[in-house]
């Protein structure tokens, strides 16, 4: 099963007032694993950036001034996500921004049925409780980035942590995940498994125990394995 988590920077929260995207960061998951595979691109808006949103990801005027145009990488970003699942926190507002582009540049829109927000999970998973991206790394123990600035693809790779333990937890296939997505490529940790409080019980019948034990002591004596502890 093939996934995308996403997210976006933006100059504001309304593209049909004037703002627009600054930059679009995704990876791929395939069996909620990372397969290494990642868009990212940073987008001049065309337009200058309001100093509230400068302070949220630290994207300037003259950093942007010569980043492709959305119109540019448009095509190869619906090319990436394909029909994939979109994962994503607070879909709606990403969802929006980006619709409003590929409107614009007359390209299919992406139908919400394809997006999965991991904020609605979180409200419902943990009712009351905050639900900001922020938060649920501190309830989950998420401490392998370190960020001053939001950052759309960083923020990918935290929100892919906080999805896997969002739909069950530390999972064998979770752990893999974890490892991939440490920063640097440094292994987070590893899973194993813990022991059973009951031992299963043997499924061997009396009869059968009785027979392997005269088997073992006739054809190979006090040397077998068997007997060792």
């Amino acid at each position: 099963m093939r996934e995308i988590v996403l997210d976006t920077e933006t100059t504001g929260f309304d593209p049909f007032s004037g703002d627009r995207i600054v930059e679009i960061g995704a990876l791929e998951l395939e069996g909620h694993v990372p397969t290494g595979a990642k868009f990212h691109e940073y987008i001049n808006p065309e337009r200058g950036m309001p100093n509230e949103a400068f302070q949220v990801h630290g994207l300037g005027d003259d950093f942007l001034r010569g980043k492709p145009k959305f119109a540019a990488i448009g095509q190869k970003f619906l090319d990436f996500i394909q029909d994939s699942k979109l994962i994503i926190h607070n879909a709606s507002f990403d969802m929006k921004f980006l619709n409003a582009e590929l409107k614009w540049m007359k390209l299919p829109e992406i139908p919400m049925t394809q997006a999965l927000d991991t904020l609605l999970i979180a409200r419902k998973k943990f009712p009351g409780s905050p639900a900001s991206l922020d938060a649920l790394c501190r309830r989950f123990g998420i401490t392998s980035f370190e960020r001053d600035l939001h950052g759309a693809l960083l923020d990918s790779e935290i929100l892919a942590e906080v999805y896997l333990e969002l739909i069950g937890g530390r999972q064998p296939d979770f752990g893999l995940a974890r490892a991939s997505f440490s920063k640097y490529g440094e292994n987070s940790g590893s899973w194993t498994p813990s022991a059973r409080p009951t031992p299963l019980p043997s499924r061997l019948s009396a009869t059968e125990a009785d027979n392997h034990k005269a088997y073992v002591a006739k054809e190979l004596g006090d040397a077998a394995l068997w007997l060792k502890s």
